[in-house]
């Protein structure tokens, strides 16, 4: 597993950071954590999606122009 900055984590670095994570949140805060994130996640992908739709439509309408230019 390669995340950006961790490097190469083996399942015992894995084991460790998620125990130090319950010694540190709790048990109660780590679901309510997770959602958050999840919902932090979900709303970056709506807004790239969006922003991705809105490039392509500007490119399409860009070819629809220069073909009716060309007439």
């Amino acid at each position: 597993m390669n995340l950006l900055f961790l490097g190469n984590l083996g399942t015992t670095e894995i084991l460790l950071l998620g125990f130090i994570a319950l010694l540190f949140f709790g048990g109660k805060k780590i679901p309510e954590l997770m959602r958050g994130l999840g919902k932090g996640i979900r709303e970056f992908n709506n807004a790239k999606n969006a922003i991705n739709d809105e490039i392509q439509e500007g490119i399409k309408d860009a070819e629809r122009k220069s073909l009716t230019d060309n007439r």
